[in-house]
């Protein structure tokens, strides 16, 4: 007879999430993972198949948590892309910066963590940043369409800058959490719209 799961799914991916995001895949042991979830290791591999099974929906719902309503911010098209763009990075420095743990970004740790060797994790972070960047240069091409950027402007060059940048400020903001110092850096960088 198969027996029903008797914990909350939804409950323990957050849970695995928050401990994967504050102490990373190696540091976080199976046995962290069955007391903070309340479940045993049959339940866990039932459930997920393993820790990296686990670790990967606790990656995903990261991404759906963190990064898909910055993509939706950008793909409503606003009329004025720079502040839209700006709004977007003082939200990721203010979340970095009121961050008292100093996790920083899920994704950005997996890449020093589990990238390259861990070849799933390689591609959820490749379609995570893929589509950061996707995003801010359909943006930025539906600015020029509108006569808001310069038609000499390249926008995939502009958006794979920005996304970059997006992601060096999440590193820098866990060892240097000045708000107004990283929104300095900011301001600096939207300059490449002028």
């Amino acid at each position: 007879m198969v027996r029903t799961r008797e914990f909350d799914t939804e409950d323990a991916v957050a849970r695995a999430m928050d401990l994967f995001w504050s102490h990373g895949y190696e540091a976080t042991s199976l046995q962290d993972l069955t007391s903070a979830l309340g479940i045993g290791r049959g339940s866990l591999y039932a459930a997920f198949g393993s820790k990296q099974g686990l670790y990967q929906v606790a990656l995903e719902r990261y991404r759906q948590q963190c990064v898909r309503p910055m993509i939706e911010v950008l793909s409503r098209h606003d009329p004025d892309v720079r502040s839209t763009i700006r709004a977007l990075f003082a939200v990721q420095i203010e979340d970095a910066v009121a961050d008292e743990r100093r996790r920083g970004c899920m994704v950005v740790n997996a890449v020093a963590e589990r990238v390259p060797h861990d070849r799933t994790t390689t591609e959820t972070v490749r379609d995570v940043l893929d589509g950061n960047e996707r995003a801010l240069t359909e943006a930025l091409a539906t600015a020029q369409r509108h006569g808001e950027l310069s038609p000499e402007k390249d926008p995939g060059a502009l958006g794979a800058f920005l996304a970059t940048l997006m992601t060096g400020l999440r590193i820098a903001a866990k060892t240097h959490p000045d708000r107004d110092a990283l929104m300095r850096t900011v301001d600096v960088a939207l300059t490449a719209l002028d």
